[in-house]
């Protein structure tokens, strides 16, 4: 099991429903950039936790050049990249 991953589900949800509820109360691009990034981070975590406790092993998860591998890595990069700029959008535009 890896404590590490259940320690981030708890940023990464905090991260997810804040940006729903700015979503919720404002459609704006900002906040739907900040809404995908942040389910891009979640779904990392969740990959993790899914890692830690071998769920769905035909994802081959933690093995180079694997579906798990790739979604674990895009959704990294996406979420890593998609947040701040949604949230730099919903400053500026204040």
């Amino acid at each position: 099991m890896s404590p590490i991953a259940l320690i981030a589900l708890i940023p990464a949800s905090l991260l997810f429903s804040g940006s729903l509820v700015l979503f919720i109360r404002e459609r704006s691009v900002a906040s739907v950039l900040q809404l995908l990034g942040a389910a891009c981070l979640l779904v990392v975590v969740l990959s993790h936790l899914c890692e830690a406790f071998h769920l769905f092993p035909s994802m081959h998860w933690g093995r180079e050049h694997s579906v798990g591998h790739y979604l674990d890595f895009w959704s990294a990069a996406v979420g890593v990249t998609l947040f701040p700029i949604g949230f730099l959008f919903h400053a500026l535009s204040r």
